[in-house]
């Protein structure tokens, strides 16, 4: 099989490959970041890097079997300014219809985030296919939902495996990655799809929605979403990075995680040394007094304001995810962007695929 990946980044399509046992005589890489062709090129030292797609002819290539990419997609993300094909760098998806038609393969992967109707709506226009979207939460502990499109038959929504961001935390890290407390403005009560946050600040009491699919036959909770856990006070910089993170629930989708302390945060005190105390410090008597451990069930609601279950934390410790952490929630192997700074690392990590939805996708090839 020949292959050709355009915006192959560090070539997770290679990788999923190499996982299915799919045998490719020649993988053609079209990628201009020099630290993404170097880990390529680390795992895959046959790789046979073609360049900037702007200057690349279908006609220079033999026959291609697969083609894939992701397109960036600053210009077409909600988190972004959405200027769609006005941004060039989202204008480069015309580069990938381009080779298509050039080099007609028998199938083709295109990957790109959520965005406007209108956009996704040209995309599909010219590529002649409806996306699937398939959030990797399904098969990793990440939450990050994406738009495939593709002409390989069958696609359907992986199994959920019940992944959570403790199954791939490491045992120990090293100190530069942990900080040592932060203020706690949320935290989820109750494991049943609904809770309440104590404010410490405005002693207000108000609803929040967790992250949980319905109730499976054998009475067991599968966690589809990140749980806010609280905020850090010590980090400056929009909301989104302040935000700290249980866990026993997914992590938010990565990023390019380019510095200023914009790593996903997990919690990393242990959940039994939260403070169970009333709004007095007291040990609390009266039922509606009582503020509940965040691991342990609400009581019983009522319809009486006052006694809406309340819940406290104190002196909430957490720490950054390691680079190899941010590995295993792509279902990366492990250290395999190895070799570059951990600025590098997290970049990469954050432009490129899940693995394991890549596999899943392109296990449908004939």
């Amino acid at each position: 099989m020949n292959v050709l990946s355009l915006f192959d980044g560090m070539s997770c399509g290679q990788q999923a490959l190499k996982e299915l046992g799919i045998r490719v005589d020649n993988y053609y890489a079209s990628e201009i970041d020099k630290y993404a062709i170097e880990i390529a090129k680390k795992n895959f030292p046959n790789t046979i890097h073609v360049g900037d797609v702007t200057q690349l002819k279908g006609a220079d290539l033999p026959q291609i079997d697969l083609l894939m990419g992701g397109s960036p997609c600053q210009g077409f993300s909600f988190a972004g300014k959405q200027l769609n094909f006005d941004d060039p760098r989202s204008a480069l998806f015309f580069e990938f219809v381009r080779v298509l038609k050039e080099c007609k393969p028998t199938y083709f992967l295109l990957e790109n985030v959520r965005m406007k109707k209108e956009y996704q709506d040209v995309i599909t226009e010219h590529l002649g296919v409806e996306p699937i979207m398939i959030n990797s939460s399904l098969v990793s502990a990440q939450n990050r939902v994406r738009l495939y499109w593709t002409n390989i038959p069958n696609i359907e929504q992986p199994t959920e495996r019940g992944i959570v961001l403790k199954d791939v935390l490491e045992e120990t890290t090293e100190e530069k990655y942990k900080i040592s407390s932060a203020k706690v403005d949320r935290v989820l009560n109750s494991p049943r799809g609904k809770g309440f946050f104590y404010d410490e600040d405005s002693n207000k009491i108000g609803t929040v929605v967790a992250g949980y699919h319905k109730e499976p036959t054998d009475g067991s909770y599968i966690v589809s979403k990140p749980i806010q856990v609280g905020n850090a006070s010590d980090i400056n910089g929009h909301d989104m990075i302040k935000r700290i993170y249980s866990s026993d629930g997914k992590s938010p989708a990565l990023t390019t995680m380019q510095g200023g302390n914009t790593q996903p945060k997990v919690s990393i005190r242990d959940t039994e040394n939260y403070y169970q105390l009333n709004r007095e410090g007291a040990y609390p008597n009266q039922q509606q007094d009582r503020i509940r451990k965040p691991n342990k069930p609400s009581n019983t609601l009522t319809s009486g304001a006052s006694s809406i279950p309340k819940v406290m934390l104190k002196g909430l410790q957490y720490r950054k995810l390691t680079p190899l952490e941010c590995e295993r929630l792509q279902t990366l192997p492990d250290n395999y962007t190895e070799g570059v700074s951990n600025t590098q690392r997290y970049k990469m990590i954050g432009n490129g695929w899940t693995i394991e939805v890549i596999k899943h996708i392109l296990n449908e090839m004939q």
